[in-house]
């Protein structure tokens, strides 16, 4: 069932068995006031295990990209378009979020975004791969992120 994220109050709802909970709460409602800001787009997750599509896809692009297997499990899911792109997100038990944009028609807008919650460690497969920019959020903290071009077509 798709649960519509709300951006001013922030809710555990199908996050409540992280141990950064709040935390990657608020990263989920930070994700959902942009899109709601920037494109008028209501940001809706579903229960990953009912959407098995969006975490293979996200999976299959980060394993065929840069070898990386996730070891966390997900959470939550969210997939929707806007014009040309299509936007892929898994949100994981350990606070990982990771985020496909994939821009149909402009090859230069088709990347891999990483975020970290606040109080979660690097996780092993991603720590030696990239280096984490911080962010401030009055939503989610402190965000820690990353990125990586895709290369590939999917």
């Amino acid at each position: 069932m798709a649960y519509l994220v709300n951006y001013t109050e922030v809710s555990q709802e199908g996050l409540a068995s992280s141990p950064v909970a709040q935390a990657l709460a608020g990263l989920r409602a930070n994700e959902a006031r942009y899109y709601k800001n920037k494109y008028n787009v209501d940001f809706t997750v579903r229960n990953a295990a009912e959407d098995e599509e969006t975490v293979a896809y996200v999976h299959r692009i980060l394993q065929d990209e840069r070898g990386i297997t996730i070891g966390s499990e997900p959470l939550q899911t969210s997939c929707f378009k806007i014009e040309s792109l299509r936007m892929a997100y898994v949100f994981y038990k350990s606070g990982l979020v990771i985020n496909v944009m994939y821009d149909e028609q402009d090859v230069k807008k088709r990347a891999v975004g990483i975020k970290l919650s606040q109080g979660m460690e690097i996780p092993a497969e991603l720590r030696e791969k990239f280096k984490f920019a911080r962010q401030k959020s009055k939503l989610a903290g402190e965000i820690r992120g990353s990125f990586f071009v895709i290369k590939g077509t999917y």
